[in-house]
Formats: structure tokens, C-alpha cells, sequence
């Protein structure tokens, strides 16, 4: 429902709505946003206080700037998301739950100034944090250990997810129009620890910033069956995970 709450009405939104609102665009919205302040009184009543999601954006098809995109129109677009959201994050206040924003392409957030644009636009609110997800950062080129330094204090959430960066020559990092687990494509989400992200790096960096929250794994990998991916990433998570040291080693060694 957080895709329909930012998101100019294209018919793939009606995946998302009951088929009261199928097509009509105001009352898509209208449902997504009473939807969103549902989950939040929802989540407090099963004793859940960090909700995931998606906010969507007004602005995403601009992101390539032809024709060329003003920064009248990309301000435009953020006013629009703090205008839509500020209601559903006061509900959100009033249950005394968080919301987290997987920064993904099509949000309105997707790297490290966008998500710093979109914070500050909230003047820092609290109630929005982030989920972080490595593998929509690696595939963009980013180094999602840094991001999460950047953002030390906004990690509410972390996702486990892999994807490997395969580029041949032919196809680029836009997708081609290909499916998701064709070969020919740029990049592919896979099981963990087959795909191109540094998890030690994010371990390392999560300890360094006192995390203490859940490490989800989000699975995806067209190639693999799930249900042995799924096993083999539980075993992956608790190989990778480690808890911080207690001692600093020079300081000790002095004693």
C-alpha cells in the first residue's frame, strides 16, 4: 500500500488495491493512505514497532534527466511525499511505531542523497527510518557498508539479501526489459553468499554502530530451489554473524 500512497496512479498499482478502487486514482490513494495508518495501529496491537515499506514517488520516472528534469520539479516531488506522509507518520506516532523505508529504486529514496534529501525534508522525524537492503545498493554501484556509516542512526531494519552484478558487454545495469533470473540480464538477485555483496563489511559495520535489531533474510534467486536456499541462507546468516568484541586488544595488553 506504501507504493500507492506516493506513486502517480499507472495501472500497476491496481496489483496492490481491492477492486473497489481498480483504476480510479484518487480513491487508490485515498485506500493506500488509511491502509498505511491501519498497519501502524495493527502493528502495535501484535507488539511490533518497526513497519517496513515502501513510500513510492511522484518523481521516479524523472530520474533520468530527458527531458531534462528541473530542480523545481524534483522539490516539487519531495514537498509532495512530505505532504502525503506526514498524516500517516502522525498515526504512526500516536501507536508509538516506526516506520523504515527500504531505499530501493522507484522510492523516492534510492541511494545516499536521496535519502538525505528525504530525511532532511521530514526536518529528521524520528518516526522515519530506514530498512537496509545491500542488494539494490550494490547492483547501483554503491557501498552499502557506507551507507549504513552515513546512516548510523536511522537503521531500524536490516534485509540479508544478495545479488550478483554480471555485466557482459551487452546489457547494462537498467534490467533490458529482461525478467528477473534471466542470464542475460546486468545483475540477478541471489541466495546469500552467492552474489557480490560484502556481508562481513556490514556485520562489521552494524556492530560498529551498536544494532541490535533482527538480520531478515529476504530470499530471491530465480536459479535456486527455495527451499534449499532457505536453509543454506539461515546457515549463511549464522556463519556471518558475530557480536562485537568487549575488550580493546592495545589497552589490555598493557595491563
Amino acid at each position: 500500500a506504501g507504493q500507492c500512497v506516493g506513486d502517480e496512479y499507472d495501472p500497476r498499482l491496481d496489483g496492490f488495491a481491492p477492486d473497489a478502487v481498480k483504476g480510479k486514482p484518487e480513491a487508490l490513494r485515498n485506500w493506500a493512505i488509511e491502509e498505511m495508518k491501519a498497519t501502524a495501529r495493527a502493528a502495535r496491537n501484535m507488539g511490533c514497532y518497526v513497519v517496513n515499506g515502501f513510500m513510492g514517488s511522484p518523481i521516479w520516472k524523472a530520474w533520468y534527466s530527458f527531458p531534462s528534469t528541473t530542480e523545481e520539479m524534483v522539490e516539487a516531488g519531495f514537498q509532495k511525499i512530505l505532504g502525503i506522509w506526514t498524516p500517516i507518520f502522525d498515526a504512526f506516532d500516536g501507536q508509538g511505531v516506526k516506520f523504515a523505508l527500504e531505499v530501493h529504486p522507484t522510492e523516492i529514496a534510492f541511494d545516499v542523497y536521496t535519502t538525505r534529501r528525504l530525511l532532511d525534508v521530514f526536518n529528521c522525524r524520528l518516526t522515519l527510518g530506514l530498512n537496509f537492503d545491500p542488494s539494490h545498493l550494490v547492483w547501483q554501484g554503491m557501498e552499502p557498508h557506507l551507507f549504513i556509516r552515513e546512516f548510523s542512526d536511522r537503521v531500524y531494519h536490516v534485509h540479508m539479501k544478495d545479488v550478483a552484478v554480471t555485466l557482459d558487454g551487452k546489457a547494462g545495469i537498467l534490467g533490458s526489459f529482461l525478467p528477473f533470473g534471466d542470464v542475460r540480464r546486468g545483475w540477478n538477485f541471489r541466495s546469500l553468499g552467492h552474489g557480490d555483496v560484502d556481508f562481513e563489511a556490514i556485520i562489521r559495520e552494524l556492530n560498529a554502530i551498536n544494532y541490535d535489531g533482527p538480520l531478515s533474510v529476504e530470499w530471491e534467486d530465480n536459479a535456486m530451489d527455495r527451499e534449499f536456499g532457505a536453509k543454506e541462507a539461515l546457515e549463511f546468516v549464522r556463519q556471518t554473524n558475530f557480536s562485537p568484541s568487549k575488550v580493546a586488544f592495545d589497552k589490555d595488553m598493557k595491563k
